[in-house]
C-alpha cells in the first residue's frame, strides 16, 4: 500500500493516538472559546492543531515559543497601526519590513524559540490588516487575537499531558544509544581505513546534531528531563573526541612504512575487536597495556605515537560509555560543558528575509492596485507562507506541498462549511462535522512525507468553515476567500521559484570561508567547551557540503576534501593543545603562546594564501620546546599531534595546488554549468 493511503487507511498506533489528542485538545479548545463567547472562536480551534506534537516537551516549547512570538507580534501590530495606518503604502512596506526581519531571525536560529519569530512576523499580519478600515479597533483585535490563541496553547498542553503522554526525555534514552553506536561504527571505519568512511562519519554527524536538537525540549518535561539534557551536552562532547581520536589515529597510521604498520597491527586488531563489544574491563586493560607498551624504547617514535593515539581513543570510548550510562540513568555530569553551536551564516538569513518582505510586498502592491477586499486574506496567506518556508532551500517545493493541502481542503470545506452544517445544530454535530476530515489530516501530519499538506489543509479547512457562536454561510464570501488564499498561496510559491537561492557553489563557498574563519579562532578559543563548539559547526557545515556535493560541478567537488581538511587539521589542534594543557612549564607555555599567534593569520587565509612551508617555522620552534621540557607521555602526544599538524597542512596546500584555479576563477567557471542545468530543468 502506498504511503498516504497507508497513512489514512492502515494507521500505527501512535499516529491514531496523537490524531485522538490532536482533535479533543481543539474541540476543549473551541468549547471553551465559544462559552466564554470569544469573537473568533475559530483561532483557538485553529492554534490547538497548529502546536499539536507527538511528544508532550515538544508541546510545551512550541506552545511558549508561540506565545511569546504572539505577545510580540500583537505589541507590534499596535504600533504599526498607531505610527502608519494613515499612510497605505508606508504602513504595507514596514509590515513587509517586519516580515523580513523576523524570517531573518528565525533562520539563525536552530532551536523551537525560532518559531516565536515566525509568529512575531504574520501575527502582525493576522491583526493589523483587518483593522487597516477601522484603526481604532485594533486594540481590541490585538486582545481577541492574543486570548483566542493562548487560550488554544493551554488546551493543547493540557491534553498532550494527560492522555497518552509520551515524554522526550525518555526518547532521547534511546537517540543518545543509537548516536553512540553510530560513533563506535565510525570509528571502527575510521581506523581501518574502509571506503565508507565518509557515510559513517557523515552518519556519526547526523545523529549527533540530531539528537542534541532534542535535548532543549527535556527542559519542560521536570528534573529528570533537565537532567538527562545536561547528559546529552557531555556525550555530544565525547563522541566527537572520540570520533577526533579514531580518524587521528587513521592519519598516524598512515605514516607508518609497510614494515612498522605490521609490527604494530596486532594492536590495532585488537582495539578494533574491543570496539565490536565494548565492555568496561576489557577497554580498561587494553588501554594499560597500550599504555605500558609505550614506554617500550625498543619501539620507533612514531610507532610510540600511533599506539599512545590508540590509548587515548580507547579512554575516551570509556568515557563515552560512561557519559551514555548518565543519559540513561537521568544523572547530569558536573563537567558538562556548553551545548554545541551550529554554523550561523547572517549573509543568506539577509536574504532569505529579503525574499520573503519582496513577496509580501508585491502581492500588497496587487491589493492596492485592484482594490478587492477579500484579497487581504490572500495578503494574510503569503505572509503565513512567507514567515513558515521562506528561510527553506526548498521553498518552493515545500510551497507547492502547501497549496495541495489548500486546494484539497476546498471541496471538504464546501460540503462541510456550506452544505452539510446548515442542517445541524448543537455543539456536538460541530464537533463529529468537523471532527472526521480532521482526523484524518491528524493522521496525516504523523507522516513527514505528506505532513505540509495534510497541516495545511487542517489549517484552511478550519479557515473556510470558520465555527462560531453565530454562524454565517455565503456561498459568494467562501468562493471570494477561496480564490484570495489560493492566489496569496500560488503567488508566494511563484516568488519562491523566481527568487530561487539554491547554488550549491555559493553555498560551499561561503561554508569553506566560515571554516577558516573558526580554525583562526580555534587557537585562542577557551578550551572548556571548544569541543562542542567547533565540532558542532563542522558537523553542521560537512552535512551541507554532503547534500550539495552530488549537484556540484565536477571542478567543485573539492569543496567536500576541504571540508574535511579543515576537520582534520582543527582535530589535530584540539589535540594538541589538551595535550599542552597539562603542561606547567612557563617556557612551554610561552613557546604555545607564540606558535598560536603565528597560526592564526595561516589559518584565516587557508591554503590557497599561503605555501606548503609556511608552518614549518612556528612547528620547528615548538617542537623544540617540547623537546626540552621532558619526555613525559605528554610531551609525546603533543611532538606527535604537532607533526600530524604539520603534515595535515601540507597535504591540504597540496590539494590545493591541484586546483589550478583560483576561488575567483572557479567561481567564474562553475556559475555556466549551473546555469545550464537550470536552462535544462526549464
Amino acid at each position: 500500500m502506498r504511503t498516504p493511503l497507508q497513512a489514512f487507511f492502515a494507521p500505527d498506533l501512535p499516529a491514531v493516538k496523537f490524531a485522538i489528542k490532536t482533535l479533543i485538545g481543539a474541540g476543549l479548545a473551541l468549547w471553551c472559546a465559544m462559552r466564554f463567547g470569544l469573537e473568533q472562536p475559530q483561532w483557538a480551534f485553529m492554534t490547538a492543531v497548529i502546536v499539536a506534537q507527538p511528544l508532550s516537551g515538544m508541546v510545551v516549547q512550541k506552545g511558549l515559543a508561540r506565545l511569546c512570538g504572539t505577545l510580540v507580534g500583537t505589541v507590534m501590530s499596535v504600533v504599526v497601526m498607531a505610527f502608519f495606518a494613515q499612510t497605505p503604502w508606508l504602513f504595507l512596506l514596514v509590515l513587509a519590513t517586519w516580515l523580513g526581519i523576523c524570517t531573518a531571525a528565525s533562520t539563525l536560529l536552530r532551536s523551537a524559540w525560532s518559531y516565536a519569530f515566525v509568529l512575531a512576523g504574520y501575527t502582525v499580519v493576522i491583526i493589523a490588516l483587518p483593522s487597516i478600515s477601522n484603526p481604532l479597533n485594533v486594540f481590541d483585535q490585538a486582545v481577541s487575537r492574543c486570548t483566542e490563541i493562548s487560550l488554544g496553547i493551554a488546551c493543547a498542553t493540557v491534553i498532550s499531558a494527560l492522555l497518552w503522554p509520551q515524554r522526550v526525555e525518555q526518547l532521547l534514552a534511546k537517540q543518545a544509544r543509537d548516536a553512540w553506536a553510530a560513533g563506535i561504527q565510525a570509528s571502527k571505519a575510521a581506523l581501518s581505513g574502509e571506503r565508507q568512511e565518509r557515510q559513517g562519519l557523515l552518519g556519526a554527524l547526523g545523529r549527533i546534531v540530531a539528537v542534541d536538537a532534542q535535548r532543549e525540549h527535556a527542559w519542560f518535561e521536570g528534573s529528570r528531563g533537565r537532567q538527562r539534557a545536561v547528559a546529552l551536552r557531555v556525550l555530544s562532547r565525547d563522541l566527537l573526541s572520540q570520533l577526533r581520536l579514531a580518524r587521528g589515529v587513521a592519519r598516524q597510521w598512515r605514516q607508518l612504512s609497510p614494515a612498522e604498520a605490521q609490527q604494530v597491527q596486532p594492536w590495532l586488531a585488537e582495539v578494533q575487536q574491543a570496539l565490536d563489544d565494548p565492555q568496561q574491563s576489557t577497554l580498561l586493560a587494553l588501554r594499560d597495556r597500550l599504555l605500558a607498551a609505550i614506554d617500550d624504547s625498543a619501539l620507533p617514535t612514531v610507532q610510540q605515537y600511533c599506539l599512545g593515539r590508540l590509548a587515548l581513543l580507547v579512554r575516551q570510548v570509556l568515557a563515552a560509555q560512561q557519559t551514555l550510562n548518565a543519559v540513561e540513568q537521568g544523572v547530569a555530569p558536573v563537567d558538562a560543558p556548553r551545548a554545541m553551536s551550529w554554523h550561523r551564516d547572517i549573509q543568506m538569513a539577509s536574504l532569505y528575509g529579503f525574499r520573503s518582505g519582496l513577496a509580501f510586498l508585491l502581492i500588497a502592491t496587487f491589493w492596492l492596485a485592484t482594490g478587492w477586499t477579500s484579497a487581504a486574506g490572500g495578503l494574510t496567506m503569503t505572509a503565513v507562507l512567507c514567515s513558515l518556508f521562506a528561510n527553506r532551500e526548498n521553498a518552493a517545493q515545500i510551497g507547492l506541498g502547501f497549496l495541495r493541502g489548500v486546494i484539497y481542503s476546498l471541496p471538504v470545506a464546501f460540503v462541510v462549511g456550506q452544505l452539510l452544517l446548515p442542517q445541524l445544530s448543537g455543539f456536538p454535530l460541530l464537533c463529529l462535522a468537523l471532527g472526521v476530515p480532521l482526523f484524518f489530516a491528524a493522521l496525516g501530519m504523523t507522516k513527514p512525507a505528506i505532513a505540509g499538506t495534510c497541516t495545511s489543509f487542517a489549517l484552511q479547512f478550519i479557515v473556510l468553515c470558520a465555527p462560531q457562536n453565530l454562524m454565517r454561510f455565503d456561498v459568494a464570501s467562501f468562493l471570494n476567500q477561496a480564490v484570495a488564499i489560493v492566489l496569496g498561496v500560488g503567488f508566494a510559491v511563484q516568488i519562491f521559484r523566481v527568487i530561487d537561492l539554491r547554488n550549491p557553489v555559493w553555498h560551499a563557498q561561503r561554508l569553506l570561508h566560515a571554516m577558516l574563519v573558526d580554525l583562526s579562532r580555534l587557537p585562542q578559543r577557551p578550551l572548556a567547551g571548544a569541543e562542542n563548539w567547533f565540532g558542532g559547526r563542522m558537523a553542521d557545515r560537512l552535512l551541507q557540503l554532503a547534500r550539495h556535493y552530488p549537484v556540484l560541478p565536477t571542478h567543485a567537488r573539492s569543496r567536500w576534501d576541504d571540508g574535511i581538511s579543515g576537520l582534520d587539521l582543527g582535530d589535530e589542534l584540539l589535540h594538541l593543545r589538551r595535550c599542552l594543557e597539562v603542561s606547567d612549564s612557563p617556557d612551554l607555555h610561552d613557546a604555545e603562546a607564540r606558535f598560536m599567534r603565528a597560526l592564526e593569520p595561516v589559518l584565516l587565509e587557508g591554503p590557497q594564501g599561503h605555501s606548503v612551508s609556511a608552518l614549518d617555522k612556528p612547528v620547528a620552534d615548538l617542537l623544540s620546546a617540547l623537546r626540552e621540557s621532558g619526555s613525559s607521555i605528554d610531551r609525546r602526544l603533543a611532538q606527535a599531534a604537532l607533526l600530524q599538524l604539520q603534515f595535515s597542512w601540507r597535504l591540504w596546500c597540496e590539494q590545493s595546488e591541484l586546483n589550478p584555479y583560483t576561488p575567483q576563477q572557479a567561481a567564474a567557471l562553475e556559475a555556466a554549468p549551473i546555469k545550464e542545468a537550470d536552462h535544462g530543468v526549464a
